[in-house]
């Protein structure tokens, strides 16, 4: 059984790179050599992972991204082509599920047993038990919402509570309370570099998830400065459209490559 925290240690060291590779195919944005293919998404899908794999170290396919279009078997096909093809290159399976008892093990189940992901995002607002049925699943990752990239997730996020912000208590609790597992991992955003600073003082070493470095602006070099551990690791920094959308033509998978390498060789900066 491999777990998704040495996994993910083991792709950072393997493959110098912290860049995570997201995956929101959207066809209107497709080049017209896919136009009408039934199974577009994944031939897209296909060519993205394939040619920026060398400069990456884990992928994240956004699951709404393929269920809006009746693709879920096409997400299936495609993570198991990452396992089979670039096999250590972890797959986080972004869905931000939020449920409780039965219902979150069916997600559970969903994300680790049909699409055989190694991580899921989930949104912790129901509390440590829509949590904990993904945490039953031996080795598997859960990547708990905490300070999300979007301007909108102050509504909630900086509310005090106990005299902190409650992502700070989401922080606190997922290093304290709800890691069981050993295999917790925590979303913050690259565009609020100071609030990845205080949690990284919060969690220790645990990994972040950093989305917002590529279509939403967020500085790089703050990021890696805020949010690196003390081995230069600990950031899986996300970028999506910035990479898959690098290119409009037939050669669009090599533009997402150049792109991809750009990302990672900027991110490698700074560490």
């Amino acid at each position: 059984m491999s777990h998704f925290i040495q996994t993910l240690n083991d792709a950072w060291q393997r493959t110098n790179s912290l860049l995570c590779v997201g995956l929101d195919p959207e066809p209107s944005k497709f080049p017209g050599a896919l136009a009408g293919r039934p199974d577009a998404i994944f031939d897209f899908c296909r060519a993205i992972v394939d040619a920026s794999a060398p400069y990456a170290s884990s992928f994240k396919p956004q699951i709404a991204y393929f269920a809006a279009h009746r693709a879920e078997d096409q997400l299936e096909q495609l993570i198991a082509h990452i396992h089979a093809n670039h096999p250590g290159l972890p797959v986080i399976l972004d869905a931000k599920r939020g449920d409780i008892g039965s219902t979150a093990e069916q997600y559970a189940r969903e994300a680790f047993e049909r699409y055989k992901a190694d991580a899921v995002t989930v949104n912790p607002y129901m509390g440590f038990d829509s949590i904990q049925p993904y945490l039953e699943h031996e080795g598997k990752g859960v990547i708990v919402l905490c300070r999300t990239s979007n301007p909108g997730g102050s509504d909630l996020q900086f509310l005090e509570t106990g005299g902190r912000p409650l992502y700070q208590v989401v922080a606190q609790l997922a290093a304290d309370k709800w890691n069981a597992s050993g295999q917790l991992a925590l979303v913050v955003g690259a565009t609020f570099p100071k609030e990845i600073d205080v949690v990284r003082g919060i969690v220790g070493d645990m990994p972040l998830l950093i989305p917002g470095i590529g279509a939403q602006g967020g500085d790089v070099e703050a990021t890696v400065n805020a949010g690196r551990t003390a081995n230069g690791t600990g950031m899986l920094i996300n970028s999506s459209r910035a990479i898959i959308y690098a290119g409009k033509g037939d050669d669009f998978a090599q533009a997402a490559a150049k792109a991809a390498m750009d990302t990672r060789d900027r991110i490698n900066a700074f560490r």
